[in-house]
């Protein structure tokens, strides 16, 4: 995963090298609130629960109000199934923590102290389960990356001229999401479940805008 982060910052730079110049530099910590997304096989799903979730994006202004950006993003959530055959009602499978790294842009639609954005992101999404319930699953289940795409709009207040607020709402796809296979506990009858697919996760967030330079 770092390895991948650094790959995509040097990918921020070098974009930003192509506008010939950066105008300014803005940094935006983030907390708020991540709907989770459900995949379905048949009638039955495995579902990525609802929760906090915490970010941080870097960006620089290739021209005027338009940002290149690299954003960081982390859930910490559950994974929950229901299968007719291994959990007739839905319960917890395991602790999951999602990762998203994300190269993209935004376009600041005015200049002044309040500015409404929109922009659009792609890079990988890391899933990576953990504590996973015995009874259902037999075996450690293997973590999983994906490519993945999003979407964000919101607007900026800027208090100062280097100190703003942001609030926005996003939405993320992580493509041919899951592939997960589950298997009844020990001394029961083996089997498993695959499945894959694009799920769509939103949410929402706040966070400060520290912004240098022009």
């Amino acid at each position: 995963m770092k390895k991948t982060l650094r790959v995509l910052v040097l990918a921020v730079f070098a974009l930003t090298g192509f506008s010939g110049h950066a105008q300014a530099f803005e940094i935006t910590p983030s907390y708020g609130y991540q709907f989770g997304g459900r995949l379905n096989y048949g009638s039955n799903y495995l579902k990525v629960d609802n929760s906090g979730m915490f970010g941080i994006t870097a960006g620089f202004e290739a021209r005027r109000d338009y940002m290149i950006e690299v954003t960081y993003i982390n859930m910490s959530t559950e994974l929950r199934i229901r299968d007719r055959i291994l959990s007739p009602s839905e319960d917890f499978l395991a602790d999951m923590n999602v990762d998203w790294f994300l190269v993209g842009g935004t376009r600041y639609f005015t200049n002044g102290n309040i500015k409404p954005f929109f922009g659009g992101q792609l890079g990988l999404s890391v899933f990576s389960p953990k504590n996973e319930n015995r009874d259902i699953v037999n075996r450690s289940l293997d973590s999983a990356t994906y490519f993945s795409f999003g979407f964000k709009g919101g607007v900026v207040i800027m208090l100062t001229e280097s100190i703003g607020l942001n609030f926005q709402g996003n939405i993320l796809f992580p493509v041919e999401w899951g592939g997960v296979y589950v298997g009844v506990g020990p001394g029961g009858p083996s089997t498993g479940v695959s499945a894959g697919g694009t799920i769509v996760m939103g949410g929402f967030s706040g966070g400060l805008v520290f912004r240098f330079g022009a």
